[in-house]
């Protein structure tokens, strides 16, 4: 889910140190540089972090996968095998890949391998799985590893305590932090957001009212950045809806035809409206299907 991923993709470059020394399981990195990862698979995916650091004097690459849920279409062992190999062509550097896992029941099946066993071409491509509510919350929010704080919502509660109170526990935590106001509202917005993985709305809402943090959390341009986002994406799913109505009433076109999947995978707005003009103009649904393609 895209907001997720910007939440955790600005938290790793603001807080990179923290993520490298949490998934390498050690406190002696040295993070040189958080890379943009701009590197495209062919399916024009990319990877969500990549930080490069130096561990015992050499120079490696720390690879952060965020997942809310498990992959499917590829299978996640194929997506990490395909990040790896496009990170070791392009730097040349030895890699540590690991996948998070946000949501409580995701990644239980992740075997965190790609094997090809073949007689004479083997493949063995590792990676570390991380699944966030097997990670005791209560030893994060004490380390002082603030990158992660935001993350303890979806993290291990203390035995016997109940989830709204570890949620209000970790919220408090984050708002006394000792980081100046923007760094600040900018957290609290990206374990809001995190939140709602797990937790109910009118739990969060509650625990926002009690610990007065709304206003914090609508100067955050995190906050203003995903409410735009969501403002967009919601402007492409009714566009796609348009679509998808005039081909059905023009040309009985079926929600189980793969064009129906086609055009549900458009991202780009500006493509959506010259292909609603094209809907209502075409002579036919072949005619459309041709245009797709161009």
């Amino acid at each position: 889910m895209a907001e997720f991923d910007a939440i955790s993709k600005h938290l790793i470059q603001t807080y990179p140190d923290d993520f490298a020394s949490f998934t390498l399981g050690r406190e002696d990195v040295e993070v040189l540089t958080v890379i943009d990862t701009e590197q495209y698979t062919v399916e024009a995916h990319q990877t969500d972090s990549l930080i490069r650091v130096r561990i015992d004097d050499e120079e490696v690459l720390v690879h952060n996968e965020f997942q809310t849920t498990d992959s499917t279409n590829p299978p996640m062992p194929r997506r990490m095998a395909g990040y790896i190999g496009h990170a070791i062509r392009q730097y040349g550097l030895p890699i540590y890949s690991n996948v998070i896992y946000l949501r409580p029941d995701a990644g239980r099946r992740d075997p965190g391998y790609y094997v090809q066993e073949r007689s004479g071409y083997p493949i063995a491509i590792h990676y570390r799985v991380i699944r966030l509510i097997e990670i005791e919350g209560q030893h994060v929010l004490e380390s002082g590893q603030s990158g992660l704080i935001p993350f303890t919502p979806l993290m291990k509660p203390p035995e016997r305590m109940a989830s709204d109170a570890w949620l209000q526990q970790c919220i408090h935590t984050a708002r006394t932090r000792r980081i100046a106001r923007t760094y600040r509202a900018d957290y609290l917005a990206g374990m809001v957001a995190l939140s709602e993985l797990v937790y109910e709305s009118e739990t969060i809402s509650g625990i926002i009212f009690k610990e007065g943090i709304m206003d914090l959390i609508r100067e955050s341009s995190l906050f203003q950045s995903l409410t735009q986002q969501g403002i967009e994406q919601g402007v492409k799913e009714r566009a796609i809806e348009y679509i998808l109505d005039v081909l059905e009433i023009r040309f009985n076109l079926h929600e189980a035809d793969p064009l129906s999947a086609r055009i549900a995978a458009i991202e780009d707005l500006q493509r959506l409206k010259q292909l609603h003009r094209a809907a209502v103009q075409v002579p036919s649904l072949e005619a459309f299907r041709n245009l797709l393609d161009e």
